[in-house]
């Protein structure tokens, strides 16, 4: 009996699916009112950026990946949110998995963004926050609670639901 193609193409991705979320993922998931962890990293003019550092204020962590068409498509959405709520204390960190630091300075470049891109290098942030894909924004608000998390593109409506309160 000859399975039909897409059957077949489903239940392999099924199947992956199933064996990757059966790992020995002993790290709690985070979830929207849980304390976002601490990090730091350097952005690409060798900043330091940390929430420490970011105290009181609301911040957006975008993940996301040089190659991926959502990210280039709302990054303009993430630049003007910054430029209308930068003066309110919003902070916006880009940080992706991308190591090829040409390529990112490229994508930046390109966009023209305007706030602070890192690259998160051996994942350390993304598995700090448990991301798995990209692109996905993670919302804090300015005592660094996790608010919201967007999976895929973002629009400023989005972006406005769940910061409107905190950027007043």
């Amino acid at each position: 009996m000859k399975m039909p193609r897409t059957l077949l193409l489903i239940s392999a991705c099924v199947a992956i699916l199933l064996i990757a979320g059966c790992g020995s993922e002993k790290m709690k998931k985070l979830k929207v009112g849980d304390k976002a962890p601490d990090f730091l990293v350097e952005d690409l003019s060798g900043q330091p950026f940390s929430l420490a550092n970011a105290a009181g204020m609301p911040v957006i962590i975008r993940f996301f990946v040089t190659d991926c068409k959502f990210c280039r498509a709302d990054t303009p959405v993430f630049n003007e949110y910054y430029a209308k709520h930068k003066d309110k204390g919003l902070k916006v960190l880009y940080l992706t998995t991308t190591v090829d630091r040409k390529r990112v300075e490229k994508f930046v470049a390109e966009l023209a963004i305007p706030f602070p891109v890192a690259i998160d290098f051996n994942k350390k942030v993304s598995d700090l926050f448990r991301v798995r894909v990209e692109p996905q924004a993670i919302i804090l608000g300015p005592d660094h609670v996790i608010i919201g998390a967007i999976l895929g593109g973002v629009t400023e409506a989005e972006l406005d639901e769940l910061l409107k309160k905190h950027l007043q």
